[in-house]
């Protein structure tokens, strides 16, 4: 479960303060789907940096999953975000590796000694079993991105965060990928939050939020 209160959040823009968030507080079910829109500049990625650990609010409380994280050190929020799953638009891939080291790569940096559970499971189910040795020059855009999903679920997490992961894909291509990410998440009841600018995404969703004015209207 995700639950947010109070939040006050403010960057540094030029010469000027910006406040994007005052007072913003909601929560999310335990294993829901969420797709969070908004304009552009509305603080969609910076909200999802907030709940990775990425960011720090100036105040209110940030509790994911019984984990007060708003009040982490950096230490502590480094523990926590070996915990969760994170997915990019630009997919983050190492060219210089295979797509099988690329999605075991995060693993073995958090999890030395631990061997994978579930990794040929995994990419079976993603379609990637037989690019494992493959570099990522060699992938479509949305094989890419199905790379990106298996590197975030290898852990297991409780929770992926997801930011605009189909922004560099076609319009049916991002509709597969979303299509998958979700299912996945709903079958190993996993929250997920996703940003996306694309109101047809939002169809494989459990509840769209929507950002404008610092708040969500729903």
């Amino acid at each position: 479960m995700i639950s947010v209160s109070n939040l006050l959040f403010r960057r540094q823009d030029g010469d000027q303060v910006q406040t994007l968030f005052d007072g913003l507080s909601f929560e999310i079910a335990g294993q829901e789907q969420v797709a969070l829109l908004g304009d552009s500049g509305s603080g969609k990625t910076t909200l999802l940096h907030l709940l990775a650990g990425l960011l720090s609010p100036e105040r209110g409380q940030i509790n994911i999953n019984g984990e007060l994280i708003s009040g982490y050190n950096e230490q502590q929020l480094a523990h926590y975000r070996r915990k969760i799953g994170l997915i990019f638009q630009h997919y983050q891939l190492l060219d210089c590796l295979t797509v099988k080291q690329n999605i075991l790569f995060q693993h073995k940096l958090n999890f030395p000694t631990q061997p994978p559970i579930g990794f040929e499971a995994l990419v079976e189910q993603l379609g990637l079993s037989n690019k494992l040795e493959k570099l990522p020059s060699q992938l479509s855009g949305g094989e890419q991105q199905r790379v990106g999903i298996a590197r975030a679920l290898l852990n297991q997490p409780k929770l992926i965060l997801a930011d605009e992961p189909t922004g560099n894909l076609d319009q049916t291509r991002a509709h597969q990928v979303v299509e998958m990410l979700t299912t996945l998440c709903k079958e190993r009841q996993i929250n997920l939050v996703m940003v996306t600018h694309s109101r047809q995404l939002t169809q494989y969703f459990d509840s769209v939020k929507v950002l404008a004015n610092g708040q969500f209207n729903e």
